[in-house]
């Protein structure tokens, strides 16, 4: 196993992290920077472009077997499965109404774009390289999490103690909430360009490459600058945390990574595949998710399920989770 310390050393001391560490510290010192929302939302499309169109040419250059749909599958089952198991969590060490806790679960079996994105580069300071298909199983391990998440709910809310009548949420297979999982745009771009970059494979990505390739690595840094300020933010304003809900949010990420590690080495993956499936499996939503959320459980509270995704996980995978899962995965993986 790789020596962990010097991982997250060479971690913490990359571009991406300390733009989001210098955020993170003026949000909490009250400076006035800021980012233009439209802005960061521009960012934000630019970099789920640029990670879906590379991850198609990729596959195009790989080809689609039937080994990859097993890993898509085995992605897929893990965004199912862990939501059930954040959801016990919650119920057993938290004092979480349902409601909140199957919010709070479908955020942790979702996954987190931006972490992948950080954790992809990490990869590439290590020279260690992934398959293209990975941005699939990214982009299919989004909407099962939500799926769970909503079937908690709807089996738990029986519209009493103050909760929202049953007739006032959107059922399961309403037209409206359909289309917030399946035509969010997050996973329209992310879908999407990688659909175009599985056509037009290499050819598309010179033609592309000063847009997509050269200015990566800057917009991500920008990005991450925002988001160290909005996880301060979040973070000041968090008067609905208790030390139970830190706690799980901390440790959730481990327990789905070591099911993404877990998966990884039951499948015979590499380790840069087999660490990117336990950041994904130890990642957690804080794009797509609470937007469903806000429209399918809308009883839940957004103080505790943005938070703790945004303000407390995110920051702890981005620092150490990175490292530590890669350190893992080098351990078990096939050569």
């Amino acid at each position: 196993m790789p020596d962990l310390l010097p991982l997250a050393l060479d971690n913490l001391l990359s571009p991406i992290i300390l733009f989001f560490a210098l955020g993170f510290g003026a949000a909490m010192l009250r400076s006035d920077l800021s980012v233009p929302e439209a802005f960061a939302k521009a960012m934000a499309l630019y970099l789920m472009l640029a990670i879906g169109f590379k991850g198609g040419v990729e596959l195009n250059k790989q080809g689609l077997d039937w080994t990859v749909g097993v890993i898509l599958l085995a992605g897929a089952a893990l965004s199912f499965l862990i939501p059930l198991i954040a959801y016990t969590l919650l119920r057993i060490f938290t004092r979480l109404g349902q409601a909140d806790a199957a919010a709070v679960a479908a955020h942790y079996g979702s996954i987190s774009v931006v972490t992948f994105v950080a954790g992809s580069e990490f990869l590439t300071l290590m020279g260690i390289g992934f398959e293209g298909y990975m941005v699939a199983v990214m982009a299919i391990m989004e909407t099962p999490a939500i799926v769970t998440g909503i079937w908690l709910a709807r089996r738990n809310l029986n519209g009493a103690g103050g909760q929202a009548p049953r007739r006032s949420r959107p059922g399961l297979l309403d037209r409206d909430l359909m289309r917030e999982i399946f035509l969010n745009g997050s996973v329209v771009i992310l879908i999407g360009a990688f659909a175009i970059g599985w056509i037009t494979g290499p050819k598309g990505l010179d033609a592309i490459a000063p847009f997509v390739v050269a200015p990566f690595k800057g917009v991500l840094c920008l990005f991450l600058l925002d988001m160290g300020l909005v996880a301060a933010t979040r973070l000041r304003g968090a008067s609905e945390l208790t030390w139970r809900l830190v706690l799980f949010g901390l440790a959730m990420p481990v327990i789905g990574a070591s099911l993404g590690l877990a998966t990884g080495w039951a499948l015979s993956l590499g380790a840069g595949e087999t660490a990117l499936l336990a950041l994904l499996a130890g990642s957690a939503s804080y794009i797509a998710v609470p937007a469903s959320m806000r429209l399918a459980v809308p009883e839940a509270s957004p103080g505790i399920y943005l938070t703790l995704s945004l303000a407390i996980t995110f920051p702890f995978n981005l620092t150490l989770g990175i490292p530590l899962y890669f350190s893992i995965a080098a351990a078990i993986s096939s050569p």
